[in-house]
This record gives C-alpha cells, structure tokens and sequence, in this order.
C-alpha cells in the first residue's frame, strides 16, 4: 500500500551531538578497532581494494601499552623517545602561550591538547623538502623537527622579531624553511594549495611531497572538494590529512556529516585510497603517515587519513566550550591521552620511567621558560619594540611601485 501525502510530509534533519551540557559525554556509536586488527596493504595497492580502510581503525596500541599488528612500525626506542619528547615540549609550550595571552601578552592563542601525536608522528614521515599545508593546530609539525621556540613565540607576540611582520593572526605561523606553509584564516584553502604545489612537484619531476590539512568541519568547504577534483585527476604526491577532532568552532562533527558516514569514505567519490587511523596513538600514526607518503613518493597518487582524535582544550582563548559540550566529555572519549599511551608503551618495553617522565617535564618546563623570556625581550603585544610601520609597503611588489614609495615618503619613512 503506498503512503498518502498526509503521512509523508518533509522534516529538516538536524544531527544531534552525542554530547551537550544538560547530557553525560556519549561516543558509544563511535566504531573503533581492535589494536592489531586492521591488515596492511602495499603501499601501491589498487584503490579499489582499499574501500573497507575508511570503516575501520587502524591501531597499533592495546590498553596494556603493547604494540601489535602489521601496522606496528617497530621505531627504535631513540625515536619512540624523540616522539615522547616532542608532543610534551608540544603541550607544554601551549600552556605556557595561553598563560601569556590570559597575561595581555597577545591577543589570541590556539591549543593542539589532546591532539599532539598527529603532527607530531607525521612529521617523522617527511623529508627535507616536503612541504605542510596546515592549520593553526600543527604547531607540532615545528616542534618535532626542533624549530626554535622562540621564533614562534615572536610570531605570536607580534614583536620585532616576528617574521610575519604583524600581519598575521598570531598562531598563523609561517617557516618555509621548516616545510610549514603559511597559515590561511580561510579554512580549506590549503586543500587547494597542497595539491597545486604538489602538481608542480611532479611537472618537475623530483620526489618531494606535500601534505594536506583540514579539519574535519572545513571538509564542508567548497575547496576540500576542488582539490579532491584535481588530485584524483592528475594523482600529485599529495597527502590529504583530515584531523577529525569531533568538534568545529562550537559544532559537533555530526554537522559536518561525521554521522552519516566516516571523513575518509568522502575519498571514494575521488578514487582516492583513504585510511582511518587512532589520532591518539603515536606509533599507529606514524605507520600511517609513513605508508601515505611512501605512496605519494613512489608516484602511486594521493591518499587521504582521517586522523580520529579530540580536541580536549577549548577551540580558542575566545571560546568557552562548557556552552556547547558535556563537563565530563573528555573523560568519555575512549581514546585516552596520546602522551600517556606512548609513555606507558615505552614503561612497559623498559625503556622508561616515571621518574624520567619527571626529569623531563622539568627540563622542557625550564627550556620553555628561557624561550618565553627571551621572545619577551623582543616585545609583546602592548610593550617593548615593534616592526617599523614602513613594513607595510614591503613584500607586495618585487620592485616597490612609485604610488607606494610616495605613500611611505608622506608618513615620513
């Protein structure tokens, strides 16, 4: 019997958040894997075979800190270490740059907490002269390859030693020698980016790749699409990082379409291999990340990773995340902390401890320290010196136009 009019009237869906102030943190439909379950393909597999990798997990960790499966990428401990090392400088250099903002230091600062093995573990994956694409939080991608502290921290003060000069948010930073493209406030643009740099890679035929990052509420944006076009057209060496952090600015991932199905299977549309990985384990990540650019390198085309993690820190120093989501949220999250899973690795292989887990908070504490001081005497926001105002009439123009001269002449530079 088919169904009258009456009976099947049009309704707006709207996706509900598994989480909101009046209700407990509920991720219990979120579908994740066993550690060790997921098998490995090569890296040169035939994207067709690899449709079932954007519904699973690929996770090396088990709750006891044990490495297993195929995707375990045996690091030595040296690298297991460097990795520890580098997220906790990373989130300890975060808290010290949110402590100068609540100070009048800057204006605006962004955290990466919770989410520090995914920048931190791809880096390792890359080579002198690959390039990142990212948004405002891969500061990680810096601080794994030992970028100096305090240059960032005078792009964020806005002193005279900031590189950008004043012109950008103070958490857009720019170190094209580190491979870190400038950060865009337009989100998605970088899609477009990393794909065309990419494309002039292999026009050029050298083995340098690019790398992609989005976080998974801009894979709404128009250009996320558009460089998915021209990827699975012209196959670049691109990786297309999405950093699905179950929350936007103040919206659940479920806005986005995180419920209908996963960020990685939105590939397929492409013909574009895609991977699902725990953002939240440093070895699973870096297996990952490793395979992908071992694709792109070998001229097998782009993949895309949706890095599943949370962002466990407001979405920034103007956000108050206790309107949108539960207190409890973060303790609901399955995932666990990503420093603390790689610590307890290392402890249960014997190759660490908790007393030089100590020793080293004290020691990045006091490195981070020195760092904040020395920016400071650079400037901040409010004191000590500046870029000169003549500045803005540089690096628009190779050779200054004469309009742009007499303007600098007229306010006496």
């Amino acid at each position: 019997m088919s169904l009258s009019r009456s009976s099947c009237r049009p309704a707006l869906h709207v996706p509900d958040s598994p989480t909101r102030p009046d209700r407990v943190g509920d991720y219990s439909r979120v579908c994740f894997s066993a550690a060790g379950e997921v098998e490995r393909p090569v890296p040169d597999a035939d994207p067709e075979t690899l449709h079932r990798y954007a519904f699973s997990l690929v996770r090396v960790l088990d709750d006891e800190g044990v490495a297993r499966g195929p995707w375990n990428p045996a690091l030595d401990p040296r690298d297991l270490r460097k990795g520890l090392r580098a997220m906790l400088k990373t989130r300890l250099y975060d808290a010290r740059m949110v402590r100068m903002q609540r100070q009048g230091l800057t204006s605006f600062y962004m955290q990466c907490t919770g989410e520090e093995a995914v920048a931190c573990a791809f880096q390792g994956a890359l080579s002198k002269g690959d390039m990142n694409f990212p948004t405002y939080r891969q500061q990680g991608l810096l601080i794994a390859q030992d970028w100096p502290v305090v240059d960032m921290m005078c792009q964020v003060l806005s002193n005279s030693r900031d590189r950008m000069k004043g012109r950008q948010l103070p958490v857009f930073y720019s170190s094209p020698e580190a491979g870190f493209f400038s950060i865009s406030g337009n989100l998605g643009t970088q899609y477009v980016q990393a794909v065309g740099w990419a494309m002039a890679a292999a026009i050029r035929g050298d083995r340098k790749v690019a790398a992609a990052w989005i976080g998974e509420g801009a894979t709404a944006e128009g250009d996320f699409h558009a460089a998915l076009v021209f990827a699975s057209v012209y196959k670049p060496p691109v990786v297309l990082n999405v950093v699905n952090n179950q929350w936007a600015i103040s919206t659940n991932q479920a806005v986005a379409g995180g419920m209908a199905t996963t960020f990685a299977a939105r590939a397929h549309g492409y013909g574009v291999p895609s991977l699902r990985v725990d953002g939240n384990d440093y070895l699973a990540v870096r297996a990952v990340s490793d395979w992908a650019v071992e694709r792109a390198r070998g001229n097998f085309g782009p993949t895309l990773i949706e890095f599943v993690t949370y962002r466990v820190a407001p979405h920034s120093t103007s956000d108050d995340p206790t309107k949108y989501r539960a207190k409890d949220d973060q303790s609901a999250w399955p995932l666990g902390d990503p420093i603390e899973r790689l610590k307890h690795h290392l402890i249960v292989i014997g190759e660490w401890s908790e007393e030089r887990q100590v020793q080293l908070t004290a020691e990045l504490e006091a490195e981070i320290s020195d760092a904040a001081k020395e920016a400071r005497s650079y400037g901040t926001l409010h004191e000590g010196p500046k870029i000169s105002p003549a500045t803005m009439f540089e690096d628009v123009f190779k050779d200054m136009p004469w309009h742009l001269r007499e303007q600098r002449q007229t306010l006496g530079y």
